[in-house]
């Protein structure tokens, strides 16, 4: 990569890193990898020469947001990984949904999820895994998945693409990624799918994502009377759970959500 001369401001044009814009990249990088990293890797992969790579990761072991391991490789360092955990077991939604997704997770035996809608992709805030000896999903907070072919995707974007342009200005130039066969990545079949999503008010990936998973999300307001913040909802392997019998229990997975579950003026 073509590599620029260093510059004591923040990042300017799209994909020139400068200054603190370097070292967050570094840091970005950093948490891609959790076995470590080598200096040779940082700075191919961020495309800045080593020795300024190596002032940045410098900057931020000072800080303690970053270390290294006996491999002398980079890691995360221990003060970011005690910022970061302490944030988000204090955050508000994470503390109000955590008790729901015991339940749900308790009750049907498989994991559950609440995601918010960032762009094109979801982002899970929360996961509870099944009780222990259970089969577990390898979804993580703070992963990512496409919007359109996850269950709290959809049901968050059926909220907001409410027409076909909508949902082409969406899509843009970028066609939705096919994860399964059983994805959808056409204009029609999605708008189709958001609209029945919108009249049910719960949505469904039915192998969309993941080959033998299937999910059904419903809304959750945590921020709003009238808009959902996110939505909750339980993965469950095919084989062991089918989509049939998560729509059979929609009712139940409303009471369990309770008043989170109820949009209210």
């Amino acid at each position: 990569m073509k590599q620029h001369k260093e510059s004591s401001g923040g990042s300017t044009a799209p994909g020139r890193l400068v200054g603190s814009g370097r070292v967050l990249a570094v840091l970005r990088e950093l948490a891609r990898h959790p076995g470590g990293v080598g200096l040779d890797e940082l700075a191919r992969v961020i495309g800045s020469p080593k020795p300024t790579v190596h002032r940045a990761l410098g900057a931020l072991r000072r800080a303690g947001l970053a270390d290294q391991d006996e491999r002398s490789r980079y890691v995360l360092g221990d003060e970011f990984l005690r910022m970061a955990f302490a944030h988000h077991e204090a955050r508000p939604d994470h503390v109000r949904v955590r008790p729901v997704l015991e339940a749900l997770a308790h009750r049907f035996g498989e994991t559950a999820h609440y995601a918010v809608l960032d762009g094109r992709e979801v982002v899970y805030r929360a996961k509870v895994d099944p009780p222990a000896g259970a089969v577990r999903l390898t979804s993580t907070i703070g992963g990512r998945n496409p919007a359109h072919t996850t269950a709290v995707g959809k049901l968050l974007l059926a909220r907001r693409l409410t027409s076909p342009k909508d949902l082409e200005r969406w899509i843009g130039e970028c066609p939705p990624a096919r994860r399964t066969p059983r994805s959808l990545c056409t204009t029609a079949g999605l708008f189709r799918e958001l609209a029945a999503t919108r009249e049910r008010d719960y949505a469904v990936d039915d192998q969309e994502n993941e080959d033998g998973v299937t999910c059904l999300a419903v809304p959750v307001y945590l921020t709003s009377p009238t808009t959902p913040s996110g939505a909750a909802s339980v993965s469950a392997l095919a084989y062991r759970t089918p989509l049939s019998s998560l729509v059979a229990a929609l009712d139940e997975i409303r009471e369990l959500l309770g008043p989170l579950g109820e949009p209210h003026s």
